[in-house]
């Protein structure tokens, strides 16, 4: 039974608990993330790593007048379990129950929405600007691992944090070791000097006695330029006192004492702070612990054998990309890849063991991934930028000017686009169709099954000029693949599907790949949403409905010619697409054909203009009017 974890009913109670059994605790804690995260899936690896420092940070910080802000936030489960959630944390990322994110609307105690990496620090600083405008004396924590320091945005805010002299404390938690190694007892023996109030008062006071006196101003400069070469050598924390932050570690981040006193020297500090911890991913589960990339995010698993409950036996649209990257590779020497820390999250893992010397992971680093890439397509090279939908999000800037502006050859392979189930609304993939198919000459294409994708990564690499091709998390409808070799020309036949059409006789042309021949009313559709679409055309036929079906495939340039030839044989043009309505394929068909003025009416079936929460796919389809009922009962309205 989880005893002290049980009586932990609110914010601060943490508190009461006795120094001695913050072990124990750290054990029940770590029990009920296990327990939760093998039933309903969710970031495991870095809750596991963070919990004694969450400890000390309730310890030290009062809530909800003290704020403590995530980087990313995938890491705050022990934050949720210790500010009165623990009742509802068996909902954890289920429908109607709680983030796996830092959420302001489910508890005062979350200081800022998170999701993304490396804000937290900007966001820190602009909550100390704020306590010192308002005159307030609450504390202010940032908590921002080594992978998000990867990010461009936190040396902007450091920059900042280093020079504001107000006190902001930056916790860098290091799991990985990446920014500097402990260097053994002399950094121990000197980190532990430098928390001493001894040392703090004694560096406070020479410094401002020195400087009240011409001499001593000269004095101090010349101790500083002596103390700053022996820091150089012994305290790998050189970069960022050299930014204007005092830093404290490395810190065992797995001793709440240890890490508790940093943070009471840390506020005792004026300016910025960096405590610099030390911690184990996956610390406490030995499968964790052994592949903490593994576990970083995970389906529901089996507590005793690390084993993921229900495994797919279709291929993912991810591992479809994956080989096909290197098929094209073999023949294409000039192909590279480029992806921001997510290698192993969008297949790339087959490619960089093949190809080392042409895969490149710059890091939580979108904004220079797209940039970098753009300098190689100039160079004559054909880079193929790998990532997530909602992380394409954070490059808009650099696909817009880098890329589009000069017409280069740049291939982004989009993952995770469109509905993206349990992580919730900084994760979907529901906006990338409105703002690429904005960019003047940029193709945005949307493959219904992985044959598709695959002809659609070789089709990208005849095109003179940038293209995105996004396909979805999971996978993909069994019925719809085809063993295919990318450079042939195939004719497959879904299995139980009528086709009237020539298969893939034009594997990609830049028109639609029209299925079903039917009068009246057409239905163009973008995505995987074939299996959708024949069950809406089970339904409508029943109702003596009998619709043109097409495959859209182009979201930009969408096919013209063929929205043209429904004009006079069609009333009704139904697009249906898995994104945001606003600026999407349909409203751009829409546009398109009434500036035409032709006698067609087109309706647009798409995701509302909303952010959406997290939940199981079926159950965000079914939210967001996208399943087969919703949309056969749409369409028999129409008519």
């Amino acid at each position: 039974m989880a005893e002290l974890l049980s009586s932990i009913k609110k914010p601060n109670d943490v508190k009461a608990i006795p120094e001695e059994k913050l072990p124990r605790l750290a054990a029940e804690i770590r029990k009920e993330i296990l327990l939760t995260v093998s039933k309903n899936g969710g970031h495991l690896a870095s809750n596991l790593g963070a919990v004694e420092l969450t400890i000390a940070l309730h310890r030290f910080l009062t809530f909800p007048e003290d704020k403590l802000i995530w980087d990313v936030g995938h890491q705050c489960y022990t934050h949720k379990l210790l500010t009165g959630r623990r009742e509802a944390f068996a909902s954890l990322r289920r429908e109607g129950g709680i983030s796996g994110f830092p959420k302001r609307e489910e508890s005062e105690c979350d200081a800022f929405d998170t999701g993304h990496s490396s804000t937290s620090l900007s966001v820190a600083a602009g909550m100390a600007m704020a306590r010192d405008l308002k005159g307030q004396k609450n504390k202010v924590v940032a908590v921002i691992g080594d992978g998000s320091l990867s990010g461009g945005m936190a040396y902007e805010a450091l920059n900042n944090i280093g020079r504001f002299g107000t006190n902001v404390i930056v916790v860098l938690n290091d799991n990985e070791m990446s920014i500097s190694k402990n260097v053994g007892g002399i950094a121990n023996y000197l980190g532990h000097l430098r928390m001493t109030q001894g040392y703090l008062n004694l560096k406070n006071s020479v410094e401002r006695n020195l400087n009240r006196t011409n001499i001593g101003g000269a004095l101090a400069k010349k101790i500083k330029k002596t103390k700053d070469s022996i820091r150089q050598i012994m305290i790998p924390g050189d970069f960022f006192e050299e930014m204007g932050l005092t830093y404290f570690g490395p810190v065992d981040g797995h001793n709440v004492a240890e890490i508790t006193m940093a943070l009471q020297a840390a506020a005792k500090v004026r300016g910025g702070v960096l405590i610099h911890v030390i911690t184990r991913k996956g610390k406490g589960y030995s499968f964790a612990e052994a592949e903490p990339s593994r576990f970083h995010g995970v389906e529901p698993f089996k507590l005793a054998t690390g084993k993921v409950r229900e495994v797919s036996t279709a291929p993912s649209y991810t591992s479809i990309f994956g080989k096909t990257i290197v098929d094209l590779a073999m023949r294409r020497p000039d192909i590279v890849c480029v992806t921001a820390a997510m290698a192993g999250g969008t297949g790339l893992a087959e490619f960089a063991a093949d190809y080392p010397g042409r895969c490149f992971d710059v890091g939580i680093a979108e904004e220079h991934a797209v940039t970098f890439a753009a300098g190689m397509a100039a160079s004559g090279l054909r880079p193929v930028v790998c990532i997530y939908s909602t992380f394409l999000q954070r490059a808009y800037d650099q696909v817009l000017h880098d890329v589009c502006i000069p017409k280069l050859p740049v291939i982004f392979a989009i993952d995770r686009a469109g509905i993206v189930p349990n992580d919730g609304e900084t994760h979907q993939g529901m906006f990338d169709i409105s703002y690429l198919t904005s960019m003047p000459g940029m193709t945005v294409l949307a493959p219904s099954n992985g044959e598709e994708l695959r002809h659609m990564f070789a089709y990208a690499l005849t095109v003179d000029g940038p293209v995105a091709i996004r396909y979805p998390k999971g996978s993909q409808d069994s019925d719809y693949v085809y063993e295919t070799v990318v450079s042939e020309e195939k004719t497959p036949v879904a299995k139980g599907r009528r086709k009237t059409c020539d298969g893939y006789a034009k594997i990609i042309t830049g028109q639609c790949l029209e299925i079903l021949r039917g009068e009246e009313i057409a239905i163009s559709f973008l995505g995987p949403m074939r299996s959708t679409i024949d069950s809406v055309t089970g339904m409508l036929e029943a109702d003596g409905i009998h619709p043109t079906v097409a495959d859209a495939r182009f979201a930009a340039p969408f096919d013209k010619d063929w929205i043209r030839g429904l004009a006079g044989t069609h009333r009704v043009l139904v697009t249906v697409e898995e994104g945001v309505t606003a600026g999407g394929y349909g409203e751009a068909v829409a546009a398109w054909v009434e500036e035409q003025n032709l006698p067609l009416r087109v309706a647009v079936i798409a995701a509302p203009n909303a952010f959406l929460a997290h939940g199981s796919r079926e159950e965000l389809i079914r939210r967001c009017g996208l399943h087969a009922e919703a949309i056969a009962a749409r369409i028999r309205g129409l008519l």
